[in-house]
């Protein structure tokens, strides 16, 4: 357990927990309990000398020459402040459970899982950890410049506390994960940034954690890296380790975490589902781009929709699916009908609705751009019939309506997430494999003995 009291000089009201019962079972991985972190900023280097001593004398003198005091606090206020980078922030992780962290820049996303690591100490507050713990934050940090790759995978396994037989046996496959070739004997300072970040990542999933704290590790390295990290972090899930991951990749979250939790200004402002987190989040991104966007037309305020947002009650106001239902089952390759009601609260020159089909991990598998009449507004209907070309799986709908004179030029409207769903019942896997089954033609040819025995050479047989 880490614990730290309020720097002098700094008052803290008692930590309220937001949105979450603290637990006292023991199937609980992480817990963090009213954790604050508040920076001093000084107005010059000699003030960290000034300042301290200053407060001290105001404190002793206060019995006895108040008016004192208050010169001499004025005085420090000239020549410090205060940052609160995080204020009370409480939440739990149980054991084989990810949570995850998402906020606009400068919520506090980093400096939460820094203290969580122990990389930072909180101003005030408690963090609990239980379990090996692997941080994946500024990637590669540890590493010492003049080693080569192969001793610094010792050096960090060595630092975790794993056994030389352990990193020995794990090297291989290390290297391998790292893909960095023959550069693994030479120094560190002759790498690149991606080879050093993508060392640093092999090293972090391969020691087998049982609490895995990610800070937007998993956009390292090229392509075909990023998709062997995500599969990585799979596993590692799939063995019961603990995830608490902070990202901007909103797919990642939906596809890794049980629950997430919403920072804004160092406050938990939502602790919930993921899909729900998201979409708040994408509101309150989408209201600041409003304000923030001189050259808008609408001035509208943004409001709260079922399922998202939209400009004044800009949106879908009647969904159903199959006639009456918001979900329904169906088999593989039956008919789905969508009845929609759009509403346009003001005249849109380019309406266009944009129809996603998400799956259960909030990956779009496909979707549909419909253009309706120009200069629309007020009612709309729109009438949508597809075929459940999917694999077994629960799928949703995402709904938006955005103004597009280009694809380019597109400016949102309203985005309604989960109003409308279904699931694929039966498993067609004996079809295809995957989400949905791509046109293939296959022709199959038998060859004869003899024509095997004067193929080219490397051909293998």
């Amino acid at each position: 357990m880490r614990t730290s009291a309020p720097d002098d000089g700094i008052a803290y009201n008692e930590a309220i927990p937001v949105g979450v019962e603290m637990s006292t079972t023991q199937n609980v991985a992480i817990r963090v309990h009213g954790v604050s972190k508040t920076y001093r900023l000084w107005t010059t280097p000699a003030s960290r000398l000034t300042v301290p001593a200053v407060q001290h004398l105001s404190t002793r003198l206060a019995a006895q020459w108040p008016w004192l005091q208050n010169k001499l606090e004025a005085w420090v206020s000239r020549r410090m402040s205060l940052h609160h980078a995080l204020t009370d922030v409480s939440f739990e992780v149980p054991r084989g459970s990810a949570l995850g962290v998402i906020g606009l820049n400068g919520a506090g996303k980093s400096t939460l899982l820094q203290i969580v690591a122990g990389v930072l100490q909180p101003s005030y507050g408690t963090v609990q950890i239980s379990g090996r713990v692997a941080a994946l934050l500024e990637l590669g940090s540890g590493f010492n410049l003049e080693m080569t790759g192969r001793e610094n995978v010792l050096l960090n396994a060595a630092v975790i506390g794993m056994p030389r037989a352990r990193a020995n046996a794990l090297m291989e496959q290390i290297l391998e994960f790292a893909d960095i070739g023959d550069y693994v004997d030479q120094p560190v300072k002759t790498y690149s940034t991606g080879m050093a970040l993508r060392l640093a990542f092999a090293v972090q999933v391969h020691i087998e954690p049982e609490v895995l704290i990610v800070d937007e590790a998993l956009a390292v390295g090229d392509a075909a890296f990023q998709a062997r990290a995500m599969a990585r972090i799979e596993q590692i899930l799939a063995r019961g380790t603990t995830l608490l991951f902070v990202g901007h990749d909103l797919n990642a979250v939906r596809a890794f975490c049980h629950r997430a939790i919403l920072l804004e200004k160092g406050r938990v402002v939502l602790n919930g589902s993921p899909e729900d987190v998201v979409t708040e989040y994408l509101y309150r991104v989408h209201q600041q781009a409003r304000i923030e966007t001189t050259a808008a037309r609408r001035s509208a305020d943004l409001q709260r929709l079922n399922g998202g947002y939209g400009h004044a009650g800009t949106g879908i106001r009647h969904a159903r699916i199959n006639g009456v239902e918001p979900h329904v089952s169906v088999m593989f390759d039956s008919p789905i009908s969508l009845d929609l009601i759009a509403w346009f609260a003001d005249p849109v020159a380019h309406p266009t609705l944009i129809v996603d089909v998400m799956d259960g991990k909030g990956l779009q598998v496909t979707g549909r751009r419909i253009s309706l009449p120009p200069g629309a507004r007020g009612a709309v209907e729109v009438g949508i019939r597809l075929r459940a070309t999917l694999q077994k799986g629960v799928y949703r709908l995402r709904l938006r309506l955005v103004d597009a004179p280009t694809l380019e030029q597109t400016e949102t409207l309203s985005r309604q997430e989960g109003l409308l769903s279904f699931d694929v019942v039966d498993d067609s896997r004996a079809q295809f494999t995957g989400l949905f089954p791509l046109p293939m033609d296959i022709e199959v040819r038998p060859q004869v003995a003899s024509a095997l025995s004067s193929s080219a050479p490397g051909l293998i047989t």
